[in-house]
């Protein structure tokens, strides 16, 4: 087997494939275009609270998760080419009404539209890819498929969002409104149906009733879902990158070292700014994923595992040691490194947990790790970033407004409100941000990072071998 896949070439792909491909690339760049600053956009240009901003994401993102095992479903019925123009139209929508609103409500509900389409188009994409290639080229076509994810990571950050931004920041949401509506277009005019599976004769209805069967039986596995719980514990950190990581670089990360460098040797680049982070770990994916597969790709699941897990903690931790420019890349880099080592090998672990008659049933429900990450990360990242670094900082503003005999400021407040508050009794940013726990914080997420490595030691020692009969 390993022969005929060596064999595969770019030429052996069809169109349709490559038209997936390109649909694949605009709606993650997209969407990461958007990822990379929306928290920044909420609090900062609508004047949301971390807290409130911390519920939109641990909304929407979830939904990227969990909503692809009823949407595939749905899609295998209806057909990929209806299934498509429903996400992209949803997607173009959610986008640009939300590029016009700024109530908090109306927000939250068009970016609730925006990850619907998201998690629609997510299955149509892969189970597209895995119909238009065979045992001979799945792993190159997969491989592409997953390239063109961290090229658009890496390419709307980096060139669209902050031209963009420097216009308006609403800009980059019409940006992907653009990316994601246009391409109903080449879907009505070129994608064709995959044809290479039969339908089977049975209704949608029953379909979803069969899933819905299979998310009950999964859930009632609590040692397999422990399991994706454990691990998930990992990728709360993972998305802070998109959450407090974005407030921190903001706030207390001066880059003009790092800036005149660019300048220098780089300057098509321009300045970094918080849209970057996303570059930087997709920058590092895209150049080492290759490299830290074939390092680890006869190494045992776990061990692997908790060595890349290990690698993102302590990535995580570096943060906590300094706010230069270039501790903090080298904190992300490493956590990078830590996510492209531990993921691959969380995929063959589940498949060991997993009972052998149920294999292909229990592994389609590996995503849950983005689920729980993602929907804990988002509200536990906000409520942490809020009583450890904004409301410190706002008692030593109310010490000095009481002294004065002004107002105070209600914690949880909008911290860069209340600087511009502060701002007008003489102080300065820099000696309000002193009072700021951020080398806790970051120790925090350290901990849940060991805590995951602890939890997912003791679960090897004593609950796979208790569960050994599945």
């Amino acid at each position: 087997m390993a022969e005929n896949i060596q064999k595969a070439r770019l030429k052996d792909f069809s169109f349709s494939f490559w038209l997936v491909i390109i649909f694949e690339f605009f709606e993650r760049g997209s969407y990461y275009g958007v990822m990379s600053i929306l928290s920044v956009y909420m609090t900062d240009i609508l004047g949301f609270s971390k807290p409130q901003v911390g519920a939109i994401k641990g909304t929407i993102q979830p939904l990227l998760y969990f909503l692809p095992i009823i949407s595939g479903a749905i899609a295998d019925k209806l057909g990929y080419r209806r299934t498509l123009l429903v996400a992209f139209a949803l997607l173009g929508t959610g986008y640009f009404l939300t590029s016009q609103a700024t109530d908090y409500s109306a927000v939250f509900f068009f970016l609730v539209i925006m990850g619907l389409g998201a998690g629609t188009f997510k299955p149509v994409i892969s189970g597209t890819i895995a119909k238009l290639t065979d045992e001979r080229s799945s792993t190159l076509g997969f491989g592409i498929f997953y390239w063109s994810i961290n090229l658009g990571a890496f390419l709307f950050p980096l060139i669209l969002v902050p031209y963009l931004k420097s216009i308006d920041w609403s800009y980059v949401l019409i940006m992907a409104a653009l990316g994601t509506g246009l391409m109903i277009i080449p879907t009505l005019i070129l994608f064709k149906e995959p044809t290479k599976e039969e339908k089977t004769k049975e209704s949608l209805i029953e379909s979803l009733k069969g899933i819905f069967n299979k998310i009950i039986l999964v859930f009632l596995d609590w040692r397999f879902i422990l399991f994706i719980f454990i691990y998930s514990w990992f990728w709360i950190l993972y998305f802070q990158m998109f959450d407090s990581v974005l407030w921190y670089v903001k706030d207390f990360v001066d880059a003009t070292p790092l800036d005149n460098f660019l300048a220098k040797y780089l300057p098509f680049v321009g300045k970094f700014d918080v849209e970057h982070v996303t570059v930087i770990n997709a920058l590092t994916i895209i150049l080492l994923q290759l490299i830290v597969s074939n390092i680890v790709k006869n190494t045992k699941a776990l061990p692997t595992m908790l060595f890349g897990i290990g690698l993102g903690t302590i990535g995580m931790g570096i943060l906590a040691i300094s706010n230069n420019i270039w501790v903090f890349l080298i904190g992300i880099f490493i956590f990078s490194i830590g996510e492209m080592t531990a993921h691959p090998k969380y995929i063959s672990y589940l498949g060991l947990i997993a009972p052998e008659d149920k294999k292909a049933t229990y592994m389609g429900f590996g995503f849950l790790y983005g689920f729980f990450g993602s929907l804990i990360g988002s509200f536990v990242g906000a409520w942490l970033y809020v009583k450890l670094v904004d409301n410190p900082m706002i008692v030593f503003i109310n010490t000095k407004l009481t002294e004065l005999g002004k107002p105070t400021i209600e914690l949880g407040s909008n911290i860069t409100e209340a600087i511009k508050i502060s701002e007008s009794i003489g102080l300065s940013k820099s000696e309000i941000s002193n009072y700021a726990h951020t080398q806790e914080l970051w120790i925090l997420f350290s901990i849940i990072g060991i805590l995951c490595i602890v939890g997912l030691l003791l679960y090897s020692k004593f609950i796979m071998k208790k569960g050994s009969k599945h």
